[in-house]
């Protein structure tokens, strides 16, 4: 069996389906994999050739395929490498798009994988905090399990109009950056942000309105989880001291 590794970019993927797709063969992203005593690892780099084979190929069946492999692909699910692999080869096998065959093994995993993305990015919609540093910019830390900065800027760009920005995902170490007309994305490690006085005098004024209306005698910490997953409270101005 040919273990292929990719190098976590989706260029890398599909160079690795072009040569796995007809083998007994396995994709991964991760070098912690299990072999047994006839594995062959290959780690993949991206051929341009290949990735315009592949990608042409799966367009031509289902012109929405790619984008719900895009999707699957910022999964931290260990196994989407070889999910997606399968989808692919279902795409294939069929030729027509298969996301409507909800009973079929393959489609129930991918479905749950883009739901379980899809769903943190919109979360993150409403999660995420801003915080206003002295150049006038608003910065946003924040450590997403899935990788969704590129799925949420976006909404962000369209709700902060002209102000500049940074979201910051410390898991990853990038960053997407807003000049106020357009963003990209960069690759960036631990960053020291200052933030102005008047940020500084709101949370402040906010940890105070938090605390006042919180009654010891009266915890509402379940219910708050309910509301709010307990690993967005880091980067809570009310949560965080």
């Amino acid at each position: 069996m040919i273990i292929y590794v990719t190098d976590g970019s989706a260029e890398s993927f599909f160079t690795a389906v072009y040569y796995a797709y007809s083998g007994n063969s396995i994709i991964t992203g991760s070098d912690y994999v299990q072999l047994t005593i006839d594995s062959e690892v290959v780690y993949v780099k991206p051929e341009s050739d290949k990735v315009k084979r592949v990608t042409a190929k799966i367009d031509g069946i289902d012109g929405y395929a790619l984008g719900d492999i895009d999707i699957m692909l910022r999964s931290c699910d260990s196994l989407k490498e070889q999910t997606v692999l399968e989808y692919l080869r279902l795409i294939v096998k069929e030729n027509r798009p298969v996301r409507k065959m909800l009973s079929h093994p393959v489609v129930i995993e991918t479905t749950d994988i883009i739901n379980k993305v899809t769903g943190e990015a919109h979360n993150m919609k409403g999660f995420l905090r801003f915080m206003e540093t002295q150049s006038g910019a608003m910065y946003a830390p924040y450590a997403p399990d899935n990788d969704v900065t590129e799925l949420i800027v976006p909404h962000f760009t369209a709700r902060l109009g002209k102000t500049k920005f940074a979201i910051h995902d410390l898991k990853r170490k990038k960053a997407a950056l807003y000049d106020g007309n357009d963003w990209f994305m960069a690759n960036v490690g631990e960053a020291e942000v200052y933030l102005s006085e008047y940020e500084k005098t709101f949370e402040g004024l906010w940890k105070k309105y938090y605390a006042s209306v919180t009654l010891a005698e009266r915890p509402h910490e379940k219910q708050m989880k309910g509301y709010m997953p307990v690993r967005y409270w880091k980067y809570m101005p009310e949560k965080y001291s």
